[in-house]
């Protein structure tokens, strides 16, 4: 059993399969989407207690968890085989949009991607099993709820999986500062999986020489690079604006 707490990470988990077994609320909590959450935790059939805030400060290991801590299933991996099964079979995703995360050890970095990837239609995201940081409260809070949606799986050797991906003709896309194209040069109607590297450190030898193109996000000021989250954010999102603009293919038979 593990403990999320916040308000929409609670939600998120109600409306997700993985329903919190019990839901806490602090005595005397007023925020206003309590309401929300207290109905769907009715409609899930999901106990409701209340107790001192006091204890949820214990429980969550923090004071900034908005009154409310739900305890729920361990957070569960997805199966990485059956995943990239999933996302790049027919039938699965048209153009599928994966994210390889190489070595994001900060737990609150990594919440923040995983938000932002939830958000802008990312269908898998792959993370090493050794000196990354994996799925845990810090990430379920920082994802806003976003681990309870979007499937992550773990691998030993990623460098195998960008293999696997080109294998199925998805194209892997490295960032780095010294890249010669700009993110906004290439074509992300195409699929693709984006590999982002920790900070400071960026991708690792093997991961930048198996990776098919590098791309680069253009920095102005005197700080020569951006938080990986804020990285994260920008390419996904120029991804989903790419497609959002590229026209359904048109059906003129007969014309």
């Amino acid at each position: 059993m593990r403990s999320i707490y916040g308000v929409n990470p609670v939600i998120e988990s109600l409306r997700s399969e993985r329903v919190p077994r019990e839901i806490v609320i602090a005595e005397g909590a007023r925020d206003a989407r309590l309401r929300e959450l207290i109905e769907l935790a009715h409609a899930k059939q999901v106990t409701i207690k209340h107790a001192p805030r006091s204890a949820l400060d214990r429980e969550a290991g923090t004071s900034h968890h908005q009154g409310v801590v739900a305890r729920v299933a361990p957070a569960e991996y997805a199966d990485a085989e059956v995943l990239l099964e999933l996302i790049t079979k027919n039938g699965g995703a048209k153009e599928p949009l994966v994210l390889l995360l190489d070595g994001i050890e900060d737990p609150r970095n990594l919440g923040a991607i995983l938000r932002t990837a939830e958000c802008a239609g990312v269908n898998g995201v792959f993370i090493p099993e050794r000196r990354a940081a994996g799925l845990n409260e810090t990430v379920s809070k920082a994802s806003a709820g976003a681990v309870e949606h979007l499937p992550v799986a773990r691998v030993t050797n990623l460098n195998r999986l960008i293999e696997q991906l080109k294998e199925r003709n998805v194209w892997v896309v490295g960032t780095s500062a010294d890249a010669a194209i700009d993110y906004t040069e290439w074509d992300w109607t195409r699929p693709a999986a984006v590999v982002l590297g920790a900070e400071g450190a960026g991708l690792h030898r093997l991961v930048r020489e198996r990776c098919d193109a590098l791309v680069k996000i253009p920095v102005q000021g005197k700080i020569e690079s951006l938080n990986v989250s804020v990285a994260a954010g920008i390419i996904l999102y120029e991804a989903l604006r790419q497609r959002l603009l590229k026209p359904e293919t048109q059906n003129t038979d007969g014309l």
